[in-house]
């Protein structure tokens, strides 16, 4: 990366008056143009937002003789990569549809025992990317990559679907369906078997009859499933979520029989009282009815059983039906990322202390999405709980290069470094989280924490009186003012705001684990372990 201040000290010297946005900006446009690139769909030059620009074409060397390079030759026999399809539609809002589909395939691969699929988050690493399918197939271990297009105009769709040999770029198999938006399933569960049977892999007994499972009927209430999905994997993202269940909601009022939207619905909830964009609402966690009617309605979904597990772990702390529901949803899809990763942290580091556990499952969750921002981050959490910070740092660092835009990277960057004694760094990092954040109140907590325990009390109070007038505005989680209000020396009103997290049942009250530093002058205090006991948080 180049940074603005970089290029404006390069270009215009300390004398020079320019306007930087607007020159820089200028700069960088007749670059674009030069080259034949797009700022929407970069090929070449890729914006940081705030920060500054990247190179991002590959740097091929020599073609690779025939029979492919000593990677692909290295990848699981029967491996693939199913790369984001192409909105090849006029409509923007075709974008999620599309993606949908891809994420839908993914997933109905995923079911063969026998093959090796690369998860969506690896996957989508390369969407709006121009890189050589080579390259692709190297970094993510694959012999074989699936690509294609959907071009959408009213009911009717037209799907190209493209195999290629990852080592040499030859097609192994090419098709392209017209058909009405109705044989959609119809379509992705003939997708999934061409790839199976070109691959000659082998369909379980109960593969037979189908790998694509329609869940609906109502093509309107499909479309908004799709969308929502798409918008939960921005988490942190503002808006998304909120978005995100404005969609499920409208997915299950169409079919009220759907239940992986119930499950998203679920889903949504929980991400939304997890990272304070809502306030609880007490003893009733809104994901509940919701991902037991999911349960209910599909016993065989994985994805309903992590979303009831999530609900029981962080709105009901009830451990023994956490972890029920995790096992079986890990059981029913082993490559379900988010259960993984919640299960390896949440559950088996912050909940019972089992931190090698955690660490392994993590793993594992990274083997599957090996290019993924949100693995790195979750992996590299476990390490720096299990108090392996070196390797903890290789990892998040590896998860900032890979999604520099994205928070949780970069907020566990920044305490983890805390945690190594890297004070400096950790608050210079912290500063970055918050300013890219807009000021979340989880980099705030962490930061007033550092600063505090660098003995700097003044700052870690002026974060503290920030938070309240914004907690005066506006909904801000009780838990995160515990944690700050600590660091500030305010005791009795720490424990006020932990009194009140855990009774509205704040979901990020997992951060009070004993496994993590961030609460220590809290748990020093009796008083506070009287509350955690008295809600059953301890």
């Amino acid at each position: 990366m180049v940074t603005r201040e970089e290029l404006q000290q390069r270009i215009w010297p300390s004398d020079t008056f320019v306007d930087l946005d607007h020159g820089l900006y200028n700069a960088i446009k007749k670059l674009r143009e030069a080259m034949g690139d797009s700022a929407d769909t970069p090929r070449y030059i890729e914006t940081l937002s705030r920060r500054g620009y990247r190179f991002i074409a590959p740097l091929i060397g020599p073609a690779p003789e025939p029979g492919g390079s000593a990677r692909a030759a290295d990848a699981p026999r029967d491996s693939i990569a199913v790369l984001p399809f192409l909105n090849l539609s006029a409509d923007v809002e075709n974008e999620f549809f599309v993606d949908g589909i891809t994420e839908e395939i993914i997933n109905a691969l995923a079911q063969i025992e026998q093959l090796h699929v690369v998860a969506r988050g690896s996957a989508f690493s390369f969407k709006g990317k121009h890189i050589d399918l080579r390259i692709i197939g190297e970094q993510l271990n694959v012999r074989t990559i699936l690509e294609g297009s959907v071009r959408r105009a009213g009911n009717r769709l037209r799907i190209t679907a493209q195999l290629v040999n990852a080592a040499d770029g030859y097609h192994l198999w090419s098709e392209r369906y017209d058909r009405e938006m109705e044989d959609i399933f119809e379509v992705q569960d003939a997708i999934a078997r061409s790839i199976a049977e070109r691959l000659k892999v082998t369909l379980a007994g109960d593969q037979q009859a189908r790998l694509v499972k329609a869940g609906t009927e109502n093509l309107e209430a499909y479309k908004l499933y799709l969308k929502g999905r798409v918008l939960l994997y921005r988490r942190a993202a503002g808006l998304a979520i909120p978005r995100a269940l404005e969609c499920f909601k409208q997915a299950v009022a169409l079919d009220s029989e759907y239940a992986p939207a119930w499950a998203g619905l679920a889903d949504a909830y929980t991400m939304l009282d997890f990272y304070g964009f809502s306030r609880p609402e007490g003893r009733a966690p809104r994901g509940k009815q919701p991902a037991k009617r999911a349960v209910e309605l599909d016993p065989g979904l994985g994805e309903a059983h992590s979303a009831l597990a999530c609900v029981y772990l962080m709105s009901d702390s009830d451990l023994a039906e956490a972890e029920k529901e995790f096992l079986c949803a890990l059981e029913l899809n082993p490559r379900y990322i988010q259960a993984r990763a919640w299960y390896a942290l949440f559950y088996l580091q912050l909940a019972r202390g089992r931190l090698e556990e955690g660490i392994s499952q993590a793993k594992l969750a990274m083997e599957s999405d090996p290019l993924s921002g949100y693995a790195h981050a979750m992996l590299g959490m476990t390490y720096s709980v299990a108090g392996r910070y070196a390797e903890a740092l290789q990892t998040l660092q590896r998860g900032v290069e890979l999604e520099p835009e994205s928070f949780l990277p970069r907020w566990s960057m920044h305490w983890t470094s805390h945690l190594s004694g890297r004070f400096a760094e950790a608050v210079a990092a912290g500063e970055e989280v918050l300013a890219s954040s807009g000021r979340h109140p989880w980099a705030m907590a962490t930061l007033a924490v550092i600063l505090a325990d660098w003995g700097k009390p003044a700052a870690a109070e002026a974060l503290y009186v920030e938070l309240m007038a914004r907690a005066g505005r506006g909904y801000v989680q009780p838990s995160q003012l515990a944690i700050v209000a600590a660091a500030a020396g305010r005791q009795d009103e720490a424990l006020r705001y932990a009194r009140e997290s855990v009774e509205i049942r704040d979901a990020s009250v997992i951060w009070f684990s004993k496994y993590l530093p961030y609460t220590a002058r809290l748990r020093a205090d009796p008083r506070f372990q009287e509350i955690l006991l008295k809600f059953g948080t301890g």
